[in-house]
């Protein structure tokens, strides 16, 4: 008989106990890859900033202003590659509950600076001549269903227009992308210029510089020499590398990657008291019939791998539906959520993770009963039986 027939057999001996354990597992990998893909959305700032990437911003807070007189200062400090700017333009679509990351920013500097955003040359250059246009991220341009040539009105919650109104009509020039998939492009771009031109209050400033260094390895030279150049004066600046001001702004709303731990820990934790204690409770069923096995020939070692095997099989059929759950549920909240975060992605570390732990949580639940039909001697099963 085939060892893997007896295992079948054994596994679904009792249907509502096998739904019942696989339902948990379920749960829990649902979790797992919910949340961990949820984190790592939240970390893509960190994750995909560029080494050699620097924000520079005011040292009282980053919602203050920097004078536009800056940016050529930054140009001539040894150890800078390029540099561009922006401001915060607090943008909505139609009415305020249609929340739009929207940035006025350099048009000449910005795609250089983040060389990681691909936009089609003829585009580029679309944009880049028309003072009006706007550079709509895909994630963006699919949540709003907006091609290039549409006229956006875009409304800020923060500035007023010099015709009265809180809303700018733009023009969708291109639609930027990223070289990868966890990059947000859940954003749009327009001119600085344009903005500083018609918006009414805020003087010649920008929000906060980007620039990025000939070398990774003089970021901090590059930092030190910028702070200490602006000293002492009316907006001294605080210069950190991308990652580190990203790390920073994600952790103001609160400690995201000990919520998140916690929450697939209690999951985790609990799914393999039920999953242990439900292996150990069926093995303890077949004392007899493991008795049987041994004295029919099928040798100790032989029966552990048996009991490992239908453990882990256990682990896994639960574990896969509740990965490809998440990655359902995943998909849909990217769309539904593009305003809001980066790019939510069940990426292929997250499911080789998850892989990880279906194994882990199959050899744990099992070893025990395993171990305990190891050593079971033949006259003892059949006593207790």
């Amino acid at each position: 008989m085939k060892d893997l027939y007896l295992i079948y057999k054994n596994l679904t001996r009792k249907k509502l106990r096998l739904f019942l354990t696989c339902f948990a597992i379920f749960i829990a990998f649902l979790i797992f890859g919910a949340i961990t893909a949820l984190q790592g959305a939240l970390n893509a700032g960190v994750e995909m900033s560029a080494d050699n990437r620097l924000i520079t911003a005011n040292k009282i807070n980053f919602t203050q202003p920097l004078p536009f007189a800056y940016v050529n200062k930054v140009k001539n400090i040894e150890g800078v590659k390029d540099v561009s700017y922006a401001n915060w333009f607090g943008g909505f679509y139609q009415e305020p509950a249609n929340q739009v990351v929207t940035m006025a920013v350099d048009p000449t500097t910005y795609f250089t600076v983040y060389d990681e955003l691909v936009v089609p040359e003829a585009q580029l250059k679309q944009w880049q001549n028309n003072q009006r246009g706007v550079i709509v991220g895909e994630r963006m341009a699919k949540t709003f269903n907006w091609k290039v040539g549409d006229t956006i009105p875009m409304s800020s919650n923060i500035f007023t227009n010099k015709d009265g109104t809180q809303t700018w009509q733009l023009q969708v020039d291109g639609i930027f992308t990223a070289k990868d998939e966890k990059t947000d492009t859940g954003y749009i771009v327009f001119h600085h210029k344009y903005f500083m031109e018609t918006q009414t209050w805020g003087g010649d400033n920008v929000g906060w510089l980007m620039l990025t260094t000939t070398d990774s390895a003089l970021n901090q030279q590059v930092s030190d020499a910028i702070d200490t150049n602006f000293a002492n004066s009316a907006a001294e600046t605080e210069t950190s590398t991308e990652a580190a001001f990203n790390k920073a702004f994600i952790e103001q709303i609160g400690n995201i990657g000990l919520i998140i731990f916690g929450v697939v820990f209690m999951a985790f934790f609990t799914i393999l008291v039920v999953v242990g204690n439900t292996m150990v409770l069926a093995i303890r069923e077949r004392t007899n019939e493991i008795a049987v096995l041994k004295t029919l020939g099928f040798s100790s070692p032989r029966i552990f791998k048996m009991i490992l095997i239908e453990s882990c099989l256990l682990a896994f059929i639960g574990g896969l539906l509740g990965l490809g759950a998440a990655f359902v549920i995943v998909q849909g909240a990217s769309e539904a959520m593009a305003r809001f975060l980066p790019n939510l992605v069940l990426d292929q570390g997250i499911v080789l993770q998850a892989l990880g732990y279906m194994l882990l949580l199959g050899l744990i639940t099992g070893i025990v009963p395993a171990i305990r039909a190891l050593r079971l001697n033949i006259v003892t099963g059949f006593q207790g039986a």
